[in-house]
């Protein structure tokens, strides 16, 4: 499957209000960058496997540009915690390199805006 139909199928899932198939998508998204694009890393794999092992996780993968950069997880409400706290634990073990980590909420995005000049 390719990473634009993961995307469309994304959207429609989300639509749907199904974070479970969202995250199993953004699971398969960063298997796909792994292994097919060869763009992820040993920090960035140990990050997703550290979001992974809390409980509240639906999904996650490397964002950005990938090679070391960032990654981001779909947490349950209320389970946001407990996944920082895995991250903390796990991932300096993994890679010798203490995280950030960083909460947000998802909001509605960009939007035309018409001005209306005097």
């Amino acid at each position: 499957m390719s990473e634009n139909e993961r995307v469309l199928l994304t959207v429609d899932a989300l639509q749907a209000g199904n974070l479970t198939e969202v995250g199993r998508l953004m699971d398969a998204s960063h298997a796909s960058l792994r292994d097919d694009y060869l763009v992820s890393s040993a920090a960035l794999d140990a990050m997703v496997e550290a979001m992974h092992s809390a409980d509240g996780c639906f999904g996650a993968r490397l964002t950005g540009a990938g090679f070391g950069g960032c990654a981001v997880a779909l947490v349950k409400p209320g389970f946001e915690q407990a996944v920082a706290d895995a991250i903390f634990e796990h991932y300096p073990k993994a890679t010798s390199i203490w995280p950030e980590v960083y909460m947000t909420k998802a909001a509605d995005g960009a939007a035309v805006e018409t001005l209306h000049l005097a």
